[in-house]
């Protein structure tokens, strides 16, 4: 499977610290919210990067390796917890779980991929306005993302379309702890 990425930074051959180095000029390179993909060939970067995107602020997505080959997947982001929403209604995570309708995920491809809830559907919201027509608009809709930053848009956008039963899933999948479904 190839996952969509902002960036992909080949970081194979060198050894610590290089791949962390190259990781931090990428990522100062990338928006908000970009995806970056790091090829390193150094087993010891899957425990530095995450730990490094971790310090600094970044969202570590998750790793694969490939014929040698390690990717990893940053999700360039601030400390974006959400406490206030400009969307109404919300829901609790908690409180979604086993309703009827359907539930959104707008996170990018590949985080999606490295873990959802079971029965999400993906469109991130970068496609949202262009796939709207595959939505119902008579059915629940219950968007959820990492924070509820991402959903609380996708929400609004989803109302402004006509749609009418739209709940934005607070706080996101980083209160999850139960099972996910991972496609990696």
């Amino acid at each position: 499977m190839s996952n969509k990425v902002d960036f992909q930074l080949d970081a194979k051959g060198l050894s610590c610290p290089m791949p962390i180095v190259k990781t931090k000029k990428a990522m100062a390179d990338l928006v908000d919210g970009q995806i970056l993909e790091v090829l390193a060939t150094d087993k010891g970067s899957k425990a530095d990067i995450a730990a490094w995107a971790e310090t600094v602020g970044h969202q570590y997505i998750g790793t694969t390796e490939e014929d040698a080959v390690l990717k990893h997947y940053i999700r360039k982001c601030a400390n974006d917890t959400v406490t206030e929403k400009a969307f109404e209604p919300t829901i609790e995570l908690a409180e979604m779980v086993g309703k009827k309708g359907l539930l959104l995920d707008v996170r990018e491809e590949v985080e999606f991929a490295f873990g959802h809830l079971d029965g999400a559907i993906s469109i991130p919201m970068g496609d949202l306005v262009a796939r709207i027509s595959e939505l119902d608009k008579e059915q629940e809709i219950y968007v959820i993302c990492r924070t509820g930053k991402r959903s609380d848009f996708a929400a609004q956008k989803l109302v402004e379309n006509g749609f009418t039963k739209v709940y934005n899933v607070l706080p996101g999948m980083t209160a999850w702890t139960g099972e996910l479904i991972k496609t990696m």
